[in-house]
């Protein structure tokens, strides 16, 4: 019973995370599959939905029934459902482990979160859509915080320099000031990274890439049934109007076993510990602002 509890609220996840995607009003969705809105969110929580619908939903969102049951691959190319989908994953994760932005952003700062809010307020039209954002992100550091998940994070010491460079949301217009706020958020970042990797708090480690430059963006999270791979060409500091890139989420043993055996080399390969501290050190010192 515990499973098939589970499987339908992994279901309703999905769900949210297509719906979403599709941009469409969730009474627009109901609508076009004859059922009440309030019956929508009651599939999203969790509860049995009949499998006409599934089939009938899988044809709205123009994806296959079997991915909408968690058998196929998951594709977004909306940020924001994107983002949706790691934070349904990450609730349950007991393990984390990422190629990934020049920050990890479960453990980044209120400072980060302000500017980037900032960024996206002043670039951004649609204020519903910033607000959903943001809220995602938020609930993610809010989970990360009351479970605590072991984390193993790789950074791209190519990808931090332009983070030193550009600052929080280097991809997004912003004033003058703004950008160099961003700036010294970043700079301020990564001086946090350097101390987390000198206390080395339980359950976190950060490596330095870098005579390597990684060549995907990608979370293993691991929960006790199984382990979900998610691969994201948009970084954590991206607009959420951003349409540029199309990431993927699955479970499939073979892309799960292959990520997972290339995250094993470059983390014997890259540098940990005082070697990848020191380093950072001189890569903040090298783009110090004036």
């Amino acid at each position: 019973m515990a499973a098939v509890t589970m499987r339908l609220s992994e279901i309703g996840q999905q769900l949210r995370a297509f719906r979403l995607e599709s941009g469409m009003r969730a009474d627009e969705i109901a609508a076009r599959l004859g059922v009440s809105r309030a019956a929508l969110y009651r599939y999203e929580k969790g509860e049995v939905i009949k499998l006409d619908t599934v089939q009938r939903l899988a044809e709205l969102l123009k994806v296959s029934p079997l991915t909408l049951l968690g058998i196929g691959v998951e594709y977004y190319s909306r940020p924001l459902s994107f983002f949706e989908r790691v934070r349904q994953v990450e609730e349950e994760a007991d393990q984390i482990l990422q190629i990934i932005d020049p920050v990890a952003y479960l453990v980044t700062s209120a400072e980060y979160d302000s500017v980037l809010a900032q960024a996206i307020a002043a670039q951004a039209s649609d204020t519903q859509l910033v607000a959903q954002h943001l809220e995602i992100f938020a609930s993610r550091k809010e989970a990360y915080r009351l479970r605590r998940p072991t984390m193993i994070t790789m950074l791209s010491e190519q990808t931090i320099e332009r983070f030193l460079q550009k600052g929080v949301g280097d991809a997004i217009i912003m004033s003058d000031e703004l950008r160099t706020a961003a700036r010294k958020v970043a700079a301020m970042e990564i001086g946090r990274i350097v101390e987390m990797i000198e206390a080395g708090p339980i359950g976190l480690q950060f490596s330095l890439l870098s005579e390597m430059e990684s060549t995907t963006n990608c979370i293993l999270m691991r929960g006790r049934e199984r382990m979900m791979l998610a691969i994201n060409p948009f970084r954590c500091d991206t607009s959420p109007s951003a349409t540029t890139g199309v990431s993927l989420v699955t479970s499939a043993p073979e892309a799960v076993n292959a990520h997972q055996r290339v995250i094993e080399v470059l983390w014997a390969e890259s540098l940990k510990g005082q070697e990848a501290a020191e380093r950072l050190r001189n890569l903040l010192a090298q783009h110090a602002i004036q």
